[in-house]
């Protein structure tokens, strides 16, 4: 059964009559004829008392109209729906990010964006570690998240929409380094007192591997779960930390940094979602799409 023979079927019931339903759907008649016929052998019974003059409606045709008109109401609510929301006039964007987004991604101004050109649509956002956020992307619970690269799930795609380079973070008395101190090599790293994110938060993962990928480990004394308590930890000589630059240089009043000299460490920052395959470039729904091309207009 099908929406067409749904509506073929109504057209003959208002009209009581082939030719003229048959015009009013601009088929011709014979097809209209062949569909209705169909829908009745289909159905088992027959919906019409077929006259030469006029064209009546059996007792199962009365019911069957009933539910016919009922049905094409619900499609033709759906179908202004899905277009309503292909418009961004209703809908709502759920968008997930890590805690600490870093300064190098202006996530209130891109929001704003948003809003600003599409008024009628509202947005949702939550934070959460990664793990947390991949797992809402994929289950559909919200449409797109924006994590650290090495942290997104590979059952979904994603796109980098920023980096930063990783330097060292330290108070002016720090005694392991110098105010004035340019560089300093893994090695040396290796020997201080670290001050990070919890597992699994902000950039911890990508500073794990860059020690471990020279078969140094670590000290971390204190685990933190948001910015402003490491930051602070740091300004009061409670330790060091590996932060984008960015982030550092917005506390140059208080903090001091240096280059990491022997690696390149960069926080890169991805927008993931969940497309037809993993690793697709594909974006299917176009709230969505518009929000990355607001992203990426900001890179």
């Amino acid at each position: 059964m099908e929406l067409r023979q749904m509506r073929h079927f109504i057209a003959v019931a208002e009209h009581e009559n082939f030719t003229r339903a048959a015009q009013s759907m601009h088929i011709v008649q014979s097809a209209l004829s062949t569909s209705i016929k169909q829908l009745e052998e289909e159905l088992g019974t027959p919906l019409f008392i077929r006259s030469t003059r006029q064209v009546r409606l059996t007792m199962a045709g009365k019911v069957f109209l009933d539910y016919a008109r009922t049905i094409g109401a619900v499609v033709e609510k759906a179908s202004q729906e899905v277009a309503a929301i292909v418009a961004l006039k209703t809908g709502t964007l759920s968008i997930g990010t890590v805690q600490s987004v870093p300064p190098f991604i202006d996530l209130p101004q891109l929001l704003e964006t948003f809003i600003r050109r599409f008024p009628d649509f509202d947005v949702k956002l939550c934070q959460g570690s990664s793990a947390k956020l991949n797992a809402k992307v994929h289950n559909q619970q919200i449409d797109l998240a924006i994590m650290p690269v090495e942290e997104v799930s590979d059952r979904l795609s994603s796109r980098i929409i920023a980096c930063d380079e990783i330097v060292v973070a330290f108070a002016a008395d720090y005694a392991g380094f110098t105010a004035m101190q340019q560089d300093v090599t893994m090695a040396h790293l290796a020997q201080q007192s670290f001050i990070d994110f919890e597992a699994g938060q902000g950039t911890r993962k990508v500073n794990d591997n860059s020690f471990a990928l020279q078969g140094l480990s670590r000290k971390v004394t204190f685990e933190v779960s948001d910015l402003e308590t490491l930051l602070s930890l740091v300004e009061r000589n409670m330790g060091i930390a590996l932060l984008p630059e960015q982030v550092v240089k917005a506390r140059s009043t208080t903090l001091h940094y240096c280059r990491i000299s022997d690696v390149d460490v960069c926080w890169e920052l991805a927008v993931a979602w969940l497309s037809d395959r993993p690793g697709s470039m594909n974006v299917y729904d176009r709230p969505v799409q518009e929000f990355m091309d607001i992203l990426g207009s900001s890179d």
